[in-house]
């Protein structure tokens, strides 16, 4: 069997992996989403270590993947991603000295966090560029649970990331799109020219609610102030969470829709920010009563879905719609690698 490549999601309602071949054009060999437990897990944050590698274990065993080395795709409220420049250094030199200048900035002590550093540009010796801080501790627990059903992280991936390199393969050459993940609690933009992300929010967001609230002052940047985000609110009770197909409130369908506007025109408002001539939406959630309409009324450029089997050939079957929408942001963060 030739060599694959397994993304892997722990969301607040499932877990969601995705088993790719190698190559400039992969093909999907195998795909499969397990709803959670009840507080078993919120967004890229495992809190029932026992119950989400259950879930693992039967995920890899429906779905029929084969591959036990993943790349973990992360996004959560929680990890901080803001723009930054700084000096341009060697990768190594830059790795060594992040800790020291950015310790300021940070919602935690340096020690525990995870840090990268995405460079977009350079001008003479300063490069612009986004960091990207998550708490040690949680990243170092969903390794731990991994292992504990036999799967071993080979990356850890800013789900984000992996969307810009999924505008990369839809979007026309120099053509800056924009990349909105919907999902049941989380949903992701990133805005994106040649697979190289401009700008990047992660909101909290469920859209069977209209609760509202600020964003945690801890990680507020000054955009968030544009928007009240949306409270996630406890499942249903029963087993397994309810997906967003079983209901939604088209109030809080119209204010995610006014959220998600404002934070394009807030990265279009910016000096010198290049043109969004168009959106695409992936995610389950756009597939949630009124909201692929409302999107389309109250967004200023055209919006459309974009589904996993326009990124990669499938084996044998058409996927379901769910599953189709959601999977997009797992195989982002496979593409980077997959296209070598």
């Amino acid at each position: 069997m030739a060599k694959t490549l397994v993304g892997l999601e722990i969301t607040e309602e499932s877990v969601r992996a995705v088993e790719l071949t190698t190559g400039r054009s992969p093909s999907l060999i195998a795909a499969g989403e397990i709803p959670l437990p009840r507080a078993a897990a919120k967004d890229s944050e495992v809190i029932d270590s026992d119950a989400v590698a259950l879930a693992l274990r039967q995920l890899w065993a429906s779905a029929g993947i084969k591959g036990r080395r993943v790349t973990l795709g992360v996004g959560s409220r929680r990890i901080l991603v803001r723009e930054y420049t700084t000096q341009a250094l060697s990768p190594d030199l830059l790795r060594e000295a992040l800790p020291f200048q950015v310790q300021d900035l940070l919602p935690v002590p340096v020690a525990q966090a995870v840090l990268d550093f995405y460079p977009v540009a350079q001008e003479g010796d300063q490069v612009s560029g986004l960091l990207v801080a998550a708490v040690s501790e949680t990243i170092e627990e969903m390794i731990s649970t991994l292992g504990k059903a036999k799967l071993q992280v080979d990356a850890v991936d800013l789900v984000p990331f992996g969307l810009a390199r999924v505008a990369k393969r839809v979007a026309a050459p120099d053509e800056t799109v924009a990349m909105i993940h919907l999902g049941d609690h989380t949903s992701h933009v990133v805005v994106a020219t040649n697979g190289i992300p401009h700008f990047v929010r992660i909101i909290p967001v469920d859209i069977a609610t209209t609760a509202v609230r600020r964003e945690d002052p801890a990680y507020a940047t000054p955009e968030l102030e544009l928007e009240a985000m949306l409270e996630s609110v406890p499942p249903r009770p029963g087993g397994t969470r309810a997906s967003l197909r079983s209901g939604t409130s088209q109030p809080a369908v119209t204010d995610l829709a006014a959220r998600l506007r404002s934070t394009l025109a807030f990265f279009s408002a910016r000096p010198a920010a290049p043109v969004i001539s168009t959106v695409w939406v992936s995610g389950a959630g756009y597939a949630a009563a009124g909201v692929a309409e409302t999107l389309d009324r109250s967004l200023d450029v055209p919006a459309q879905p974009v589904r996993l089997d326009q990124l990669v050939r499938l084996g044998k079957g058409a996927l379901p719609d769910e599953l189709a929408l959601n999977a997009v942001a797992t195989a982002g963060v496979l593409l980077g690698e997959g296209s070598r």
